[in-house]
């Protein structure tokens, strides 16, 4: 068997330069901007993100009104991230998942792949199945397809040069209501804001703290 060898996009020392520069930014520059293609090429990359069978049980909500976010950081114990961050990232799970959802992701197949709907039986099947769990336990299942969306954004923006901060600690039920996310069929579920770290973040100088590769990673 021939294999096709892997060109990579970026080198393996540039990689691993950019994620150790990242880190969750505790104080951003509000005057810091993201250009407009990189900042679009970060909205690609979570239209990107993987997902279980596929089906992105995801809405990502960009506040861009700073009245709105003003509100937003009063729910979120006054972290200055949520306003001085040059962009605001609501990662949104799909309320009551279910086979209208699965019908709207065949109809995309179909679209995309120019194949007959009717070919799609099984793995229709295989996808209803997944969702027929107590509610709960699909809920659970679909939100953490969310945090790989995250995970993907957030690896993303090292990758540009981006600054980011990944955020659980706000009132997920005030955010929901202001942003009239019930009405969207959708429910809050994490944060991440993104910009340019402020220079006077005490943050950005510290040493990053992980243990040592072979106590994380073990080959068996």
């Amino acid at each position: 068997m021939i294999e096709t060898p892997v060109v990579p996009v970026a080198t393996p020392a540039e990689l691993l330069a950019a994620l150790r520069r990242r880190y969750a930014v505790k104080r951003f520059d509000p005057a810091g901007k993201i250009a407009a293609g990189v900042w679009q090429a970060l909205e690609e990359a979570l239209v990107l993100a993987p997902s279980s069978l596929g089906l992105q049980p995801w809405k990502f909500f960009v506040v861009d009104d700073p009245a709105v976010r003003a509100k937003l950081r009063a729910a979120s114990w006054g972290q200055s991230q949520i306003t001085d961050a040059d962009k605001l990232v609501v990662f949104a799970v799909r309320k009551d998942f279910g086979p209208t959802d699965v019908g709207r992701f065949l109809d995309r197949i179909a679209e995309v792949r120019r194949v007959d709907k009717a070919t799609l039986a099984s793995f229709k099947q295989m996808m209803l199945n997944s969702i027929s769990k107590p509610p709960d336990e699909v809920e659970a299942w679909l939100t953490r397809q969310v945090y790989i969306a995250l995970g993907v954004f957030l690896a993303a923006a090292a990758a540009l040069g981006v600054d980011t901060c990944p955020m659980e600690g706000f009132d997920k039920d005030a955010y929901d209501s202001i942003l009239g996310l019930p009405q969207r069929g959708c429910k809050a579920v994490v944060v991440a804001t993104a910009g340019v770290r402020s220079p006077e973040d005490a943050y950005a100088t510290i040493e990053k703290v992980r243990f040592p590769l072979p106590d994380v990673v073990e080959h068996l």
